[in-house]
Order: C-alpha cells, then structure tokens, then sequence
C-alpha cells in the first residue's frame, strides 16, 4: 500500500450486548430515583419506571458515558490498536431494547520497515572563510565602537545622518508614528526611498511634509504594506566617526594587538561556519532519511505541527513588541502553506525514534539533570524551580523525548558520508 493510498485513520463497528445495557440504565434509573425531585412524591418515593419515563434523555447519556469508554478501552486491546488521540464516537444506535451499536474513530501510529539508514550520503555548501570575511567582520566591529558628530554649517547629504523628530499619520485613520531624536541614514539602501528624496539638501530647523509607503514584506510588520503620512522636523546633522583600526581598539575589544583580534574573528568564523554546515548536513539527513521511506502520517499530529509551527510566527511577532491580531495577516492561509512541512516534521520524529530504538540510543538521568541545569541558567531559575514549572506545564517526557531525537541525529551524522560541494566539484 503506497503512502497515497494508505491512511492512518481506523474506524471500528462495536455493540454492548443488551443484557449489560439493560443492568446499567437500571442502575442508573435506581441512582437517580433516589435523589430527583418529581412532582405528587416524595424525594426519592418516585417509581423507577416514571424515572425512566422523565429522565429518559439523561440515563441514556449516562450509560453511554459509563459503558463506551470500557467497550472501546477492551476492543483495542483486543485488536492490539494504540490511538494517537481519543476516539471519536459516532453512529450511535440505541434502541428502546436490544444492544447499543455505535462506530469509533481514530487514527494510530503506521507500521512501516525501517529501511536504509547508515552511511547515508548527503552534500553541504562549501562554505569559506576568507580574508574578506574577517575584514568585513572588522568594519563591523567599528561601525558598531563608531561615534555620531555633530556637523554644522551645511545642509544634508548623502551619507549624513539626519537628527529628526516625526510624526506619521496613517493613510485612513489610526494610531500614528512618532519618535524622537531618531537617525535617519541619507542615502542608505536600508532607508526609505521617500526619506531620500525629501531630506537631502534639507538644513536643521526645516520640517519637511511628505508620503511614504511601506512595501509588504518591510521588516517592521506594524509599518509593512502601510503608508504614511510624515511631518519630519530636521533637528540636525550628524557623520559617523570610525574609530582607527589598530592595536589601541584590539585592545578595546578584549583582545591583545591587531592581528591576535583577526586570529580570534577568523576561529569564531570557523567555528560558525562549521556550525552551519553541521545544521544543513543534519537537515539534509532528515530529507534523505525522509525519501527513503514512504507510509502515512496521523492527521493529528500534523494539525499540532501545524498549530506549533504558527504559534512559534506568533511569538516571534509579540518578541518583536507587534500585536499579532493587528498584523494584516491571513493566519488560516498561513497555517495551511506549514503543511507540507508539519508532515515533514512528524515523519522526521516517527523515523528517529525507530532508529533511537534500533540503535538502542536513550537519555541518561545525568544527560537530563545536565540540559535542565543549562536551560534553567539561561532561563534565569534554579534548575529545581525549572524542573517544577516543566512538571506543572507536563512538558518533561517532551523535552526527553527531544534530547533523545538530537542524540539519535548526531549518531546519523557521525555515521553519514558528508561532501562538501567543493570535495565533489574537484573529483569530477
């Protein structure tokens, strides 16, 4: 059965034979005879019959809550089935006498044979570091240590940085931009063109009125696909001062001469790129890995991937200061183009977990209480008070579960053929 066809969803036809269906709606009728309050008796003195009769409604939904659950519970066991999630009830039939019918439906985990998984061969970018880079990296470091000097005497030209107060007023109406003191970049890539345009050749004590639009994908997502209109008063001029690139700013950033602080850049190059090469090769392992097998994945734990993935959108809008619901964004849209990769991410934790399995890859107690300690430093508690709110919030198998996955891809790596690019364009 190809992944096509096949289907993680199980649906199974099941009955409670009428005989214990008759003692449960008795007993519940008897329950509550003694307690309900029927007009001409006494509480608790009402025949069970007219129970019957007045309650119908509610003994029904009760015996349905006390037997289905059981009947469901006995029937997978017997049929060895594990759900992914409760079972959904429907179709139910429940006749004034006879047995009670009913449907359950679920999806659970799919069989597939674990194929080829060692030694598998994947290809990452090569990725240089130059003596550009570490060049680049100094000019950085400077435009960072810079000082911003005032300048008098001229008006704004490209390359200045404009000392300005602002107000933008929304196009149709709502809460406007204001700021002030705020740089502004004549000339700069990064600057809006209409800022250009209206403030080279400008001199402070001019206030400057014009209109600018923000294209969709703008980094700012409260200023995004807006327009605005701007009154800019141009407080004064400033030009960035580099600091000179010799030992006495080495020595500024913790390092002892010019040339011990190009050695340290290029390592911590090194070192990054490294890291990225290690990520890309990973991921390419998880496609490979991927690709090589094909079964079906429970639509649930694609919904949660889907839903985890936007709530991640979510959160990295609020760390930004943006409220997402003022964010002109079509979330259902959104949340449906995250599918593709929701079903890459399950099937990517279902085929590390056999290999975990096969490989007999597991965390240690010590490996644990080691991540909660680095997490819990990072997070600013203790590692007790981590471990608490982990237990309160029922995420510790999760995270376990996740060490478990990082450690089972490490494995994969250190027993993968990983090319770079270059290696392989020099063999052909």
């Amino acid at each position: 059965m190809t992944e096509a066809t096949a289907s993680c969803r199980r649906e199974i036809e099941l009955e409670i034979p009428a005989e214990e269906v008759a003692k449960s709606v008795e007993k519940i009728a008897r329950e509550i005879a003694r307690v309900a309050r029927v007009p001409g008796f006494r509480p608790g003195k009402a025949p069970v019959t007219l129970i019957r009769r007045r309650f119908a409604d509610d003994i029904k939904s009760e015996v349905l809550q006390s037997l289905i659950p059981e009947r469901i519970e006995k029937a997978l066991e017997e049929q060895k089935l594990v759900p992914v999630t409760r079972p959904q009830v429907d179709h139910v039939d429940f006749p004034e006498a006879g047995p009670v019918k009913f449907r359950a439906v679920f999806e659970v985990f799919p069989e597939f044979e674990l194929g080829e998984y060692k030694g598998l061969e994947v290809e990452v970018d090569a990725l240089e570091v130059t003596d550009d880079d570490v060049a680049k990296t100094l000019e950085e470091m400077r435009s960072r240590a810079a000082t911003f000097v005032p300048v008098e005497g001229r008006a704004l030209a490209d390359g200045d940085f404009a000392v300005l107060k602002l107000i933008g007023a929304p196009e149709g109406g709502g809460e406007p931009v204001q700021a002030e003191n705020v740089l502004c970049h004549i000339g700069a890539e990064e600057t809006m063109e209409a800022f250009n345009t209206n403030l080279r050749g400008a001199q402070p004590g001019d206030k400057k009125h014009f209109d600018a639009t923000y294209p969709p994908d703008y980094p700012d997502p409260k200023l995004g696909g807006k327009s605005f209109h701007y009154t800019v008063d141009v407080i004064g001029i400033k030009e960035k001062k580099l600091p000179e690139l010799n030992d006495e700013f080495a020595k500024d950033v913790d390092a002892a001469s010019l040339d011990d602080l190009r050695a340290k850049i290029r390592e911590n190059l090194v070192a990054a790129r490294d890291q990225r090469q290690r990520e890309q090769a990973e991921q390419k392992l998880i496609e490979a890995l991927i690709a090589k097998h094909d079964f079906p994945v429970p639509e649930a734990l694609v919904e949660h991937q889907q839903d985890a993935r936007l709530e991640r959108v979510v959160r990295s809008l609020a760390g930004q200061g943006v409220d997402p619901r003022a964010v002109n964004v079509d979330w259902v849209s959104l949340r449906q183009r995250q599918r593709e990769r929701a079903v890459g991410d399950v099937k990517a934790e279902m085929l590390l977990d056999r290999v975990a399995t096969a490989e007999s890859i597991d965390v240690t107690e010590e490996e644990f209480e080691q991540q909660i300690a680095h997490l819990a430093e990072h997070s600013g508690e203790t590692a007790q008070a981590f471990r608490a709110r982990l237990t309160k919030q029922g995420s510790l198998d999760r995270m376990k579960s996740k060490l478990r996955s990082d450690k089972t891809l490490e494995w994969l790596h250190r027993n993968a053929r990983i090319q770079t690019a270059a290696a392989k364009d020099s063999k052909s």
